[in-house]
């Protein structure tokens, strides 16, 4: 294989064989069931990056149900989700993501910088209770639940906050564990289609972990409760600061 076919082929690893395709990546029936709590601001303020700005002592903690999507198949995720400020555009700063497929922890950390770590997150109904699970091996970590389509939701309201736009700090390292890469990307949810939208009443509890410290950011209020289930494309990302080029 010469250099320029190299060039020419290169996309994803491995070389031969990459994880996952070239997007556009495509979800039918994405379901997502989110409850947003009110935390500590300084530990919100000691995990946000700069140039970011945390608006509100709020998280979204999010459970993604995604059974058809382009490239990456059938798989659930979950983490969290900080409302931010980014030079007065308001957003969200993923902070922690938690899935079980490969193709989509590889592709997500490689084409955008998603956080992501291989776990073990559930989203089902018990009875009336829309529940979602999140462990890492046989430790729970996460358990939320709410009331099943317990109040219909304004849709174009639930459709704006899909579409809003968020941000991942992307970290590639260099061969000598130097970062390489380090970048604030920015991405956003396109060509949504809101298939339904519900709110009710909800709660969470987070579990400490020593390599899922999704209770570093604790509970101190549950704020709302939501579930969506949605078509949407996820939106290529364009890097809006470069902390290599800025020193």
């Amino acid at each position: 294989m010469t250099e320029d076919d190299v060039r020419a082929k290169a996309f994803a690893m491995p070389l031969t064989s990459p994880a996952f395709p070239p997007g556009p990546y495509r979800f039918i029936d994405r379901e997502f069931l989110i409850v947003t709590y009110r935390t500590d601001p300084e530990a919100l303020r000691a995990v946000v990056p700069e140039p970011l700005e945390v608006t509100e002592p709020l998280v979204r903690f999010e459970f993604i149900r995604m059974p058809d999507s382009t490239g990456f198949g059938d798989y659930t995720e979950s983490g969290q989700v900080i409302p931010v400020s980014y030079r007065g555009q308001k957003g969200g700063y993923v902070h922690a993501m938690y899935l079980d497929d490969e193709a989509p922890i590889a592709g997500g950390r490689e084409i955008w910088g998603f956080p992501k770590k291989l776990a073990q997150p559930r989203i089902r109904v018990e009875k009336d209770t829309l529940v979602g699970t999140l462990e890492m091996g046989s430790i729970r970590v996460a358990t939320a639940t709410m009331g099943y389509k317990y109040r219909a939701a304004d849709a174009a309201k639930m459709k704006a906050a899909v579409e809003a736009p968020a941000f991942l700090l992307k970290i590639i390292p260099h061969v000598d564990c130097t970062p390489r890469i380090c970048e604030l990307v920015r991405y956003r949810a396109e060509d949504v289609t809101v298939k339904g939208a519900w709110e009710g009443p909800g709660r969470i509890e987070l579990f400490h972990h020593a390599l899922a410290p999704v209770a570093d950011l604790p509970v101190r209020e549950v704020v709302s409760a939501v579930h969506i289930v949605t078509d949407l494309t996820l939106g290529l990302g364009s890097v809006v600061h470069d902390y290599l080029g800025a020193r």
